[in-house]
């Protein structure tokens, strides 16, 4: 079926185009931070194609469209892009592609790209010229061709602002900023832009709202030896924070006046930007008198390594947020079958959970609430047009988080509602292994999470059989629920950072298995990495566990399993139990005494 409102909106980008002098133009998920997740006013290139991944690229020219996007949102993507005209590009699938080489390819002498540079960061306009410069190709990057198109757009993102305590933050402001600028320093600036969302909220100990289920605010921040200036829209500094800044002294500027800001200073300043994140327009504003030291921001890693008073909130709040899920589990598997739950009342049950913690603030993300097949989609998401009804049969999964006052959190638990497969049962089990086999990981200092990758992913791989995205991710503290550098991916992919494993690092451990039409599967727990022995080989390391809940066994083959995993299946559910059981009602206590026992 035609999707006739995406075609016409597509048309009338094309006359805008054609009247411009634009032959293709660009469209990333992204707003002017280059953020994950991004507020709906930054929403264009779901407005101009239908996907609302968080992931993914569109690129429209006269004669068709195409939407490069990666393999978490394949089978979502196939869906929304039906009837509206545009091509799926499946990213690092075998002859795809990249959008720079297919615009090397099919672009004309002398034609012109079109894309807004405050949505684009440097790395990819960079990419772009080299791409590119045989063909002559002129960039027009200073036009969001959608203002005139999208009528009814929502409002810029205009939030509030909260400070975050030093008791809660674990360090000042003034010393994160001291920590910052010698690691700029060190790499020959003077000055540093800083234009990542999450990291300026940490660097100030500050947070906001612009951003759904990211406590983020629309700010730029400019270091120097002498102090800060943070770039913020002004009418969201209340008094307190007004207060706050003086004290600290942080000078506050209007967040529109960053290019007027970068234009005016003295001539020469030898200025860090991380081009993996600064816009090509904040780029090409500043590199017209200034030196650029082009390093990784040194905010990220810092921000990364959680301190002493991070990680025992963390571990407190943890601990609760285990308590809620394995109340919703033990919820929906004495009530499925008894009333009706859909994918929507299921996760808002677990919500209503979450919210009875007293340090709630938000969800860390929309909960993936999926049932069945609709699990086989790794970004799925209900809606009231469009949701599963439970059934006491298959599988659900539902990976969620929340926002607390003391730590983000990030678990997925896939639950047997009923009979399943053999098929399934030993596809879970495997999943399970993998799990476990990486929370149960030594290895000596100097890896990254590609060495580690593996222990996850083997015993899918034994079966042939391999999930589409990386194996785990960065937690923030009080802040976005991705966070790098750190991460575990078997892959290296050019733009994706890669670091060291350090103690204090938190990492996500969710292998998974994924099956389109059938069946979806993800058991996700958070570790943070530890220091163990050490000797004349060198620093050993190992994960500790801070997610506390069931594993289901009524889903677990053991006969799938070595003598190893079953141990540490058995370790782990005892650990579950004796951990949550003081903090559940005695017929709650009970019933987890029965899905933690194993012979």
């Amino acid at each position: 079926m035609e999707n006739k409102v995406i075609q016409n909106r597509l048309k009338a980008l094309r006359e805008v185009m054609k009247a411009e002098g634009i032959d293709y133009y660009m469209m990333p998920t992204a707003d002017f931070h280059n953020s994950e997740y991004v507020n709906d006013y930054f929403k264009v290139r779901e407005y101009f194609c239908n996907f609302s991944g968080s992931n993914g690229t569109l690129l429209v020219w006269q004669e068709g469209a195409g939407l490069w996007t990666d393999g978490r949102y394949f089978i979502q993507a196939e869906r929304e892009l039906q009837g509206t005209g545009v091509e799926l590009f499946r990213m690092l699938d075998e002859g795809v592609p990249a959008m720079e080489d297919f615009l090397a390819q099919s672009m004309g002498q002398g034609q012109t790209l079109g894309f807004d540079g405050r949505v684009i960061s440097v790395r990819a306009g960079r990419k772009l010229e080299e791409k590119l410069k045989d063909k002559g190709i002129s960039f027009a990057y200073e036009q969001d061709l959608a203002e005139g198109i999208w009528k009814d757009r929502p409002a810029f993102p205009h939030g509030g602002i909260r400070v975050l305590p030093e008791e809660l933050a674990g360090r000042s402001t003034e010393e994160k900023q001291k920590a910052v600028m010698e690691k700029a320093a060190g790499e020959g600036a003077d000055s540093f832009l800083l234009t990542r969302l999450d990291d300026l909220m940490w660097l100030f100990n500050i947070r906001g709202c612009d951003v759904e289920c990211n406590p983020v605010a629309m700010s730029y921040g400019f270091l120097t030896e002498d102090g800060a200036v943070l770039f913020i829209q002004r009418s969201v500094v209340d008094e307190p924070a007004e207060k706050y800044f003086a004290e600290k002294k942080i000078t506050v500027m209007d967040y529109e006046g960053i290019v007027d800001y970068l234009k005016a200073l003295p001539e020469g300043r030898r200025v860090l930007v991380d081009d993996r994140h600064c816009s090509y327009a904040l780029y090409r504003a500043l590199s017209e008198k200034q030196v650029l030291v082009e390093k990784q921001n040194p905010t990220e890693l810092l921000k990364a390594v959680k301190n002493p008073v991070e990680l025992a909130n963390m571990e407190e709040i943890y601990l609760k947020d285990s308590v809620a899920l394995t109340r919703f589990i033990y919820w929906i598997k004495t009530h499925i079958g008894k009333q009706e739950i859909t994918e929507i009342t299921a996760a808002d049950y677990l919500e209503k959970l979450r919210r009875e913690i007293p340090e709630c603030i938000d969800l860390s993300f929309p909960s993936i609430s999926a049932y069945g097949a609709n699990a086989a989609m790794m970004h799925y998401e209900p809606t009231p047009e469009n949701h599963a009804v439970l059934k006491p049969e298959g599988l659900y999964l539902i990976d969620s988080g929340g926002q607390y006052m003391g730590g983000t959190t990030d678990v997925t638990r896939t639950i047997a509602l009923g009979p399943v497969s053999e098929e399934i049962k030993k596809h879970y089990t495997l999943v399970a292994a993998g799990m476990l086999q990486l929370a149960n990981a030594r290895w000596i200092y100097g890896c990254t999470g590609r060495n580690l990758d593996i222990l996850a992913r083997q015993p899918i791989w034994d079966i042939d059989l391999d999930y589409k995205c990386g194996t785990g991710h960065g937690v923030g503290y009080i802040l976005n629920v991705h966070e790098g550098p750190q991460n575990m991916r078997w892959r290296f992919t050019e733009d994706m950072a890669e670091a060291v494993i350090e103690a204090g690092m938190d990492i996500s451990n969710e292998p998974g298995i994924y099956v389109e039409g059938s069946h979806g599967i993800r058991i996700e727990n958070i570790m943070v990495a530890e220091n163990d022995v050490k000797n004349e080989y060198g620093q050993f390391m190992h994960f500790k566990t801070l997610t506390w809940v069931p594993i289901d066994l009524d889903a677990i083959d053991l006969d799938c399993m070595t003598e190893v995993q079953k141990k540490l299946l058995k370790e782990y559910q005892q650990k579950v139990y004796e951990k949550l059981s003081p903090y559940l009602t005695e017929e709650e206590a009970e019933w987890l005494k029965g899905e933690t026992e194993m012979a």
